[in-house]
């Protein structure tokens, strides 16, 4: 017959709580148990339990930062359906995730067509920073522009643009879907310019990126943004079947489509 679990008295929830360790009391009677089982040594059941509030605390933070960086919550690494009907180089998506990129303060472009998980998996690079403590922001880019935009009015365009060009991991969404004018076009190599070697950016897009010098109204600034974007860049190229269609509701399991590796682009400049 196996001993009870162990009761948390009132006193040592109080003492708990006025420690901010208020938390520990859910998972603490379970811990007590594992460590009478194992005959673990006082020091060691202390570095678990206390092991147990630090990642707790890490996930909330991470929280945080991710709500604050405007990061879809459901988008997690994690989260990926791997039998999705997609192509892409693994071995180029593993080294994003180590984040070496932000690092280094490269970029990273995540192409291919409508619904092949582009957002998906930027989204998930934005949480993976986010746990390790990364100052992220997310935005679609034409919310973005529009944004930019109407601070304009109340002058305070170049706070906002400081703010972009601050963070560690600035991801743009949807870039270069509609064409750009002349405002955005600055805008943008504003952010590219001031970002080049200081920052990490991933911008996703189903244009390749000789075709986004066509989507911006000055050919020149257009350029020397691009230039340097690509210069820095890896290039994860997704190709398949829209990966919106594993998040339909369904009764029955999908059917396992394996992955191949694609052409793998390294920053060059």
């Amino acid at each position: 017959m196996s001993a009870p679990t162990p009761v948390i008295s009132a006193g040592l929830r109080s003492v708990l709580s006025t420690l901010r360790l208020g938390q520990m009391a859910d998972t603490l009677p379970e811990r007590l148990v594992t460590a009478r089982e194992c005959s673990m040594p006082h020091v060691d059941f202390l570095e678990m339990v206390l092991a147990d509030e630090v990642a707790r605390r890490e996930r909330r933070s991470a929280g945080v930062r991710a709500k604050a960086a405007h990061l879809d919550p459901t988008m997690l690494a994690e989260a990926w359906d791997d039998t999705a009907a997609v192509t892409y180089d693994r071995a180029i998506w593993a080294e994003l995730t180590t984040l070496r990129f932000v690092d280094d303060n490269h970029n990273a472009l995540i192409l291919g067509p409508v619904g092949v998980g582009k957002t998906f998996l930027a989204t998930a690079l934005g949480h993976i920073a986010c746990r390790r403590r990364y100052r992220v922001h997310f935005e679609r880019a034409d919310k973005l522009f529009k944004r930019l935009k109407a601070a304009r009015l109340d002058n305070s365009v170049e706070a906002e643009l400081r703010k972009l060009i601050s963070v560690d991991l600035l991801i743009v969404d949807d870039f270069a879907l509609h064409p750009l004018d002349a405002t955005e076009t600055n805008d943008f190599y504003e952010l590219v310019v001031e970002r080049h070697r200081k920052g990490a950016t991933v911008i996703t897009s189903n244009r390749d990126p000789s075709e986004f010098l066509a989507q911006m109204a000055d050919p020149l600034l257009a350029q020397s943004a691009v230039d340097r974007l690509q210069s820095a860049a890896y290039e994860l190229v997704i190709e398949g079947e829209s990966y919106r269609k594993r998040q339909k509701p369904r009764t029955g399991s999908g059917t396992n489509v394996s992955e191949t590796p694609r052409t793998r682009t390294r920053p060059t400049g």
